[in-house]
């Protein structure tokens, strides 16, 4: 899933040049880059489908050369999750009807990719001979009040585990109390089914969205693909695949996932995971004389000279013609401040 337009990574994520297309992590490559090569160790390349909005259609065939035109399945209107994974599960099942799928963003970072891939082929090999809609949880390392999370069985000792229920993002609290009982997972958007069990579910808990994809289902894979779902895709209610199906489920199971993962969704997140001075400062793509400052994250275009004196806990920024100073603590602000501007 390449659609989003990572708002609160504003300047550098843009709806023209969202942040799945970017070096967020200064390694020399994108997101979207890292995401299709780990996946590319377990699955075949021209298996792997990319679902974005059909303005980023030409950025992710430059940066993904390798992959056809018929791999990038193209959304017309933003509508969340559910619909592109029910109109991506449907392709496929109409390819091959017993196939085993797992659903990814295109932005996350995980470290320990032998360790990834290893959990996902547990994950599809449980779900070749289970009717199981599997996901996998995050360890939680802290409280964070950023994440859904995962409750799941505690009474269950098999290696995946029955979901008892999803819990919206917590206050600090609540939050210390979910590590504290030791059956919470973060819930890190990764999802592994039978295109079986997935077209089964929609069809029982999404029945008008699950029909508006269906009629189509002759055209998949074939010429008249693009103009059934340019004129039926904006049709489809916008929900996330968490409150369409997963919440209603009963066949909901979490494998306890081995990597480390964040999902790099805010500066404060990426900076977690960038290399740090003792001062615990990140830089990427800047050359920086630090006094009296810790804490900050700054990031600048070709190698700029960057001086600073007295500043801790800030993200700096600069991007074309924008330079945001910004406190970290504040970072969810971000997105509010772009839907006012005209640089969005």
């Amino acid at each position: 899933m390449a659609g989003g337009v990572g708002s609160r990574f504003w300047p550098v994520s843009t709806t023209d040049f969202p942040k799945q297309f970017h070096d967020m992590l200064g390694s020399g490559e994108t997101l979207i880059q890292k995401t299709f090569s780990r996946l590319s160790k377990l699955i075949p390349t021209e298996n792997i489908l990319i679902l974005t909005n059909e303005k980023y259609n030409d950025l992710v065939l430059k940066q993904l050369p390798m992959v056809k035109q018929e791999q990038v399945l193209l959304e017309p209107a933003m509508r969340n999750t559910a619909p592109c994974i029910l109109y991506a599960s449907l392709k496929i099942q109409k390819m091959n009807p017993d196939a085993v799928m797992v659903v990814a963003p295109s932005d996350h970072w995980i470290e320990d990719e032998t360790a990834f891939i290893s959990n996902l082929q547990q994950c599809f090999d449980y779900c070749q001979n289970e009717n199981a809609l599997l996901t996998l949880g995050i360890q939680p390392t802290f409280p964070n009040t950023g994440f859904g999370y995962i409750e799941f069985d505690k009474t269950d000792v098999n290696p995946i585990k029955k979901v008892n229920q999803f819990r919206e993002k917590p206050d600090y609290e609540l939050a210390k109390s979910f590590l504290e009982s030791g059956n919470f997972l973060w819930n890190g958007g990764i999802f592994i089914w039978s295109v079986k069990s997935i077209t089964e579910a929609f069809s029982a808990f999404q029945p008008q969205m699950n029909q508006l994809f269906l009629d189509g289902f002759q055209k998949y894979n074939t010429a008249a693909e693009k103009d059934f779902i340019a004129q039926n895709y904006g049709e489809a209610e916008n929900i996330s695949i968490d409150y369409a199906i997963l919440e209603k489920a009963k066949n909901v199971y979490v494998l306890p996932a081995t990597f480390d993962w964040n999902d790099l969704g805010t500066w404060g997140s990426l900076h977690e995971k960038l290399d740090k001075d003792e001062q615990n400062n990140a830089v990427i793509n800047a050359t920086v004389v630090l006094e009296n400052s810790s804490n900050n994250i700054i990031r600048t275009e070709g190698k700029k000279l960057v001086v600073i004196d007295g500043l801790n806990d800030y993200i700096v920024v600069e991007q074309g013609s924008i330079l945001l100073v910004y406190p970290k603590s504040k970072e969810q602000d971000i997105k509010k401040i772009v839907s006012t501007l005209k640089y969005n």
